[in-house]
């Protein structure tokens, strides 16, 4: 099932939860719909279009700094399913600085990466086998928390709430 996109009555995101549950906050009227994903929920007596983005009607007093932890799937999204050393579609993930010579798991140390040339560069420095990055990793932008909620297909309805342009 989708995901939906929950703003605060500021329209800042807050969170990322499931269509069923955004639903359910709309027919609780704890929640209004912004936008209408694709398909429908049918119930016994009404049927109800499955929400993309909904907004809460009573304001929510969340942490303003908000960060995701660099997950597998995090960085994938962050560097769009894209190797960072020969730009084939990734699989996997790289520590560009090894664990065994004392690299961190953050994400200014982890890239998305194929598996040739994860199994290629195995435990050594991208340099000392002729890889280069295509861009330095660097953390999420502001609201790259969603990336860690919501996986690689982000709708095109969040964006304008995230400030990213089409």
């Amino acid at each position: 099932m989708p995901s939906a996109l929950v703003l605060n009555t500021t329209y800042e995101p807050i969170s990322v939860v499931s269509a069923r549950r955004a639903v359910v906050l709309v027919l609780n009227q704890k929640a209004s719909v912004v936008a209408s994903g694709s398909g429908c929920l049918h119930s016994e007596r009404t049927t109800i279009d499955v929400p993309s983005v909904v907004r809460l009607v009573r304001y929510v007093k969340v942490p303003h700094h908000r960060k995701a932890p660099p997950t597998r799937r995090a960085i994938l999204a962050r560097d769009r399913h894209t190797c960072q050393y020969c730009s084939a579609p990734a699989e996997s993930i790289d520590h560009v600085l090894p664990r065994s010579r004392g690299g961190t798991n953050a994400w200014e140390n982890v890239v998305a990466c194929c598996r040739r040339c994860n199994v290629r560069k195995a435990d050594r420095l991208p340099h000392e086998i002729g890889l280069n990055l295509s861009r330095s990793p660097k953390p999420p932008w502001r609201f790259g928390w969603v990336y860690a909620s919501a996986g690689p297909s982000v709708d095109p309805h969040w964006l304008q709430f995230l400030g990213v342009s089409a």
